[in-house]
């Protein structure tokens, strides 16, 4: 068995955007067994535009000029939005037991792990701070991005920090919503983020000194003395199974899309603290009364990722005046987790598309 007491930290450098989704599933399922310790992973991507476990593709990342400019396109494995990431931004990625965080609701958890992550970013010279329901900001302006999930009694989080980029690339590759902006008055995205080189200029560390502020602030939150390490064959194995099977193909990034006959759909929207959630219902029956098919999508967290899926499935065959029921029984009953989302704006969503 692993030592509980230890924090390993790996850095897996530049790979190409799904592999490195896959290695984030592999480790997690490592330490599912109990044959890894609880980790910290740091990680990078090339030019890389990544969509969330339930977002629709399509309507996330400007995908012509992706493949146009050579841009990588990945579905992550945890909630949250699409985001772009190239080698000046740095990942980092914790897969720990329940056990090792003394707190266990994914809303606590996010604030423990965010604060921490703060407070490295803010031991590098800026005033970084937590602001939910996942980000760390710096004046207002976003820092850092994080987002995760439980499966079982392992957490799985990620995170960025946001250390020099091309913005102009950003909001090329994705399509914010504009409802996303005017939350906080910002005429565009770029004018959302920023980096440590435009806080710290020249003064910017280099990212072994950023990987170990955060090393050092994760390891006292805690309690863990960090080890470095590699990661182990077997993983990288496992990481190569899920990449040529799973999250390597193109089914699974484009696994959540809007349906291709979405204008004869009902489409609901929904926009609530913990993100915008999306709703498509396609009717059936001689009185258009009972549902045949329902899509979820949105940038919300829930936790474990694969419980949208029951819920579509659930909803399946409802008669329309059941809906709400069926919603909100589906909650009560399997144990779900979320982040600053709530059965009624999911129903609320429901509510839109039928109207």
């Amino acid at each position: 068995m692993p030592d509980e007491k230890t924090l390993r930290i790996i850095d897996t450098g530049v790979l190409e955007g799904r592999l490195n989704i896959a290695i984030g599933q592999a480790i997690v399922e490592a330490r599912q067994a109990g044959r890894v310790p609880d980790t910290l992973r740091f990680l990078r991507f090339p030019p890389t535009a990544l969509v969330g476990r339930h977002q629709a593709l399509g309507q996330e990342i400007d995908l012509d000029y992706c493949a146009t400019h050579g841009i990588g396109v990945a579905r992550r494995i945890t909630g949250g939005g699409a985001i772009f990431m190239e080698p000046g931004l740095l990942g980092w990625e914790l897969a720990f037991d329940r056990g090792t965080l003394g707190v266990s609701s994914l809303p606590d958890l996010t604030r423990s792990i965010c604060e921490a992550a703060a407070e490295g970013i803010g031991s590098l010279g800026v005033e970084a701070r937590y602001r939910p329901r996942n980000d760390i900001e710096v004046k207002g302006r976003k820092i850092s991005g994080t987002g995760g999930f439980f499966d079982g009694d392992t957490l799985f989080f990620q995170g960025t920090v946001l250390v020099d980029m091309d913005a102009s690339e950003m909001v090329a590759a994705l399509r914010v919503p504009r409802a996303k902006l005017e939350k906080r008055a910002l005429d565009s995205a770029a004018a959302r983020i920023v980096t440590l080189r435009e806080l710290l200029g020249e003064a910017t560390p280099g990212l072994p000194a950023i990987q170990a502020a955060l090393t050092a602030a994760f390891g006292e939150r805690f309690g863990l003395a960090a080890e470095s390490a590699a990661p182990e064959p077997f993983e990288l194995e496992r990481s190569r199974k899920l990449y040529e099977e799973e999250i390597g193909t193109e089914d699974f990034v484009a696994d959540i899309d809007e349906p291709a006959a979405a204008r004869g759909l009902l489409r609901g929207t929904h926009v609530c603290p913990g993100g915008a959630i999306t709703v498509y219902l396609r009717l059936e029956g001689p009185a258009q009364n009972r549902v045949r098919e329902a899509l979820v999508t949105g940038d919300f967290f829930v936790t474990p990722p694969r419980i949208i899926y029951d819920l579509e499935s659930r909803l399946r065959g409802v008669f329309v005046d059941d809906l709400e029921g069926a919603v909100e029984d589906f909650f009560d009953g399997a144990g779900i987790e979320v982040l600053s989302v709530t059965p009624a704006d999911f129903i609320a969503s429901i509510r839109n598309a039928l109207e």
